[in-house]
């Protein structure tokens, strides 16, 4: 009887009510065999959008509007608050505006049900150890097993080896550790995220549910066939990645948009079962923005306020994450 109420109450109210969010459907996310899996021990391959730096032209889309707005429309099963660290205005200069910025993305993330990663958007973190412990080790006894947060504790370390990547990882991950036991935490790997293979030729032990970013840009000619070979050596070799960030352009963020390329990218992301976050939200004049000039801040976007990416994306993730 009560499931025949709910069927009543579904056709007469729409299908909302028995709609579930992607954090309802998942649940908590682990690490099994080398693969992202969720609770029923399923690669959920999550797709959705990386908001900009959290300073200059992206700095005004960190919006509870925003996020439920990438979340309804885009269909975006998990979004990325990347947090600006060393420029001018990020979190060296102003930890308590920039962690604020992020407190309120990642609430609404919940609200939404939806995954959110917690970016240390810096590419020296191995010099801004104690700021980093400081930020991870509040945001962790803050969501402290909250389904929705993955911690990312190093974007695209730059001119540096492993080693270093690895040596700072293991200072950060027992601060979150100490209060957050379970959920994934996300290392970096040399050369802006690419580097995949010599992580994972060296992985952190020690510790569950630790993932690795690997980055790529589309159409840029250097991120092509010997980008993936290198992904595909690391998963061979069993190191679980996510995809915290990719652009449908070239590294620089501008350059040439290759549809062609893109899908294949895509097509092998979606082989692998990896999960995603599109760079970025911002309304900048350049290729991977998905945001025409002076968009609106909170949402509620038209066709004619998205960019070719914009447009893309947005109908990539409503195919692929109805």
């Amino acid at each position: 009887m009560k499931v025949f109420l709910t069927l009543l109450l579904a056709v007469v109210f729409g299908c909302p009510i028995l709609a579930q969010t992607p954090v309802a459907r998942n649940g908590k996310l682990k690490i099994i065999d080398g693969t992202l899996v969720n609770e029923h021990g399923v690669a959920p391959q999550l797709r959705g959008i990386s908001l900009s730096w959290s300073l200059w032209q992206g700095r005004k889309y960190y919006t509870p509007g925003v996020v439920s707005w990438l979340a309804d429309d885009f269909k975006s099963s998990i979004i990325r608050a990347s947090m600006g660290v060393q420029p001018d205005g990020g979190y060296l200069q102003q930890p308590e505006e920039q962690k604020g910025l992020i407190v309120n993305v990642v609430d609404q993330a919940i609200n939404n049900g939806i995954y959110v990663l917690i970016d240390w958007h810096d590419h020296n973190s191995n010099l801004h150890v104690s700021q980093s412990k400081d930020f991870f080790s509040q945001m962790a006894k803050k969501y402290a097993d909250v389904p929705n947060v993955i911690y990312e504790i190093w974007n695209e370390p730059e001119k540096t080896d492993w080693k270093t990547v690895k040596d700072y990882a293991l200072q950060i991950i027992p601060i979150i550790r100490k209060y957050d036991k379970s959920n994934i935490i996300v290392v970096g790997s040399p050369h802006w995220d690419q580097d995949v293979d010599k992580a994972a030729a060296d992985p952190i032990k020690g510790y569950d549910n630790i993932a690795y970013s690997f980055h790529f840009y589309a159409s840029d000619p250097n991120h092509q066939e010997g980008l993936r070979a290198k992904a595909d050596k690391a998963i061979a070799m069993k190191l679980p990645l996510i995809i915290t960030e990719w652009g449908v352009g070239e590294a620089s963020g501008d350059g040439e948009f290759n549809v062609q390329k893109t899908q294949t990218w895509l097509k092998w992301a979606g082989d692998n079962k990896l999960s995603w976050t599109n760079w970025n939200v911002t309304d900048k004049h350049e290729t991977t923005a998905l945001l025409q000039n002076n968009a609106p801040t909170n949402g509620g976007w038209t066709e004619a306020n998205l960019t070719p990416a914009g447009i893309f994306i947005r109908n990539v993730l409503r195919e692929l994450n109805k």
